[in-house]
């Protein structure tokens, strides 16, 4: 598929935003998926090119993480490995099953998420007590989502960050590093399947990917210096801008009155 340069630097943009975006608060795919079809790309090659510019991004903002020591590599093993299987078992089933009734559920299920987010005193500046092992939390958490982002994707972030909340006990900010170590597995493991059946863009996905990597960086950055003040009301806007696009997707009557 052969795309300009003027359509290669708005995806570029694009992606800039998204990745900015995802590094606090997940969803940047709100910005990249439709701006790909855009371009007249079909689906699954959206979809696909789409894991490439988003697995930079997300690797930006895993690596600015550890080095600021955000990021335990020794408890999070475990979760990395059942992330990337699940992952793959996602990825391959998701070719053989219709998803259509987790795009019916999902609105809701991000509506749930933005409420916790914004209500619950255990989502703050401080980690508080586990409540789940760190192998269980592997099996659950790190399968379970895994397997949701190969398997469909939207929202995969804020998933991970209520498992980490809930469950791990992390504070907002250390949520959102060990997040994005797991949302780049999951990519990275949706994405070689992608690759093998040669649905990837290459020219649109790395072009959008110095974008996604300069974006990832600056709201990591954010993170850092600002935690929970930028976080939090991030993480329940996007999850809610999710469920209304979602919703607007999937119930198109809901929406007859609003002005076009």
């Amino acid at each position: 598929m052969e795309l300009d340069l003027l359509t290669l630097g708005l995806l570029a943009l694009a992606a800039l935003l998204a990745g900015f975006i995802d590094a606090i608060a997940g969803g940047g795919g709100l910005i990249t998926v439709p701006a790909l079809l855009a371009t007249g790309m079909p689906p699954t090659m959206a979809l696909a090119t789409n894991k490439l510019q988003s697995s930079f991004g997300s690797f930006s903002a895993t690596f600015y993480y550890l080095r600021r020591g955000l990021i335990d590599w020794r408890t999070m093993k475990w979760a990395v490995a059942c992330t990337f299987i699940g992952s793959m078992i996602g990825t391959l089933l998701v070719q053989r099953i219709d998803a259509s009734l987790l795009q019916k559920v999902l609105p809701f299920l991000l509506a749930a998420f933005a409420l916790y987010f914004l209500f619950s005193p255990r989502v703050g500046d401080e980690d508080r007590q586990r409540r789940l092992g760190i192998i269980p939390f592997a099996l659950l958490i790190g399968t379970g989502v895994g397997f949701y982002d190969g398997f469909f994707g939207p929202g995969t972030g804020s998933f991970f960050a209520l498992g980490f909340i809930a469950l791990a006990g992390f504070s907002m900010a250390k949520a959102t590093a060990h997040t994005k170590l797991l949302n780049f597995t999951s990519n990275i493991a949706s994405l070689l399947f992608f690759i093998l059946g040669g649905q990837v863009v290459w020219v649109a996905g790395l072009s959008m990917a110095l974008g996604q990597f300069v974006g990832a960086r600056l709201g990591s950055n954010m993170v850092v210096t600002r935690g929970t003040r930028i976080i939090k009301p991030m993480l329940v806007t996007v999850s809610l801008v999710m469920s209304v696009r979602l919703l607007w997707q999937q119930y198109p009557a809901w929406f007859a009155w609003v002005p076009l």
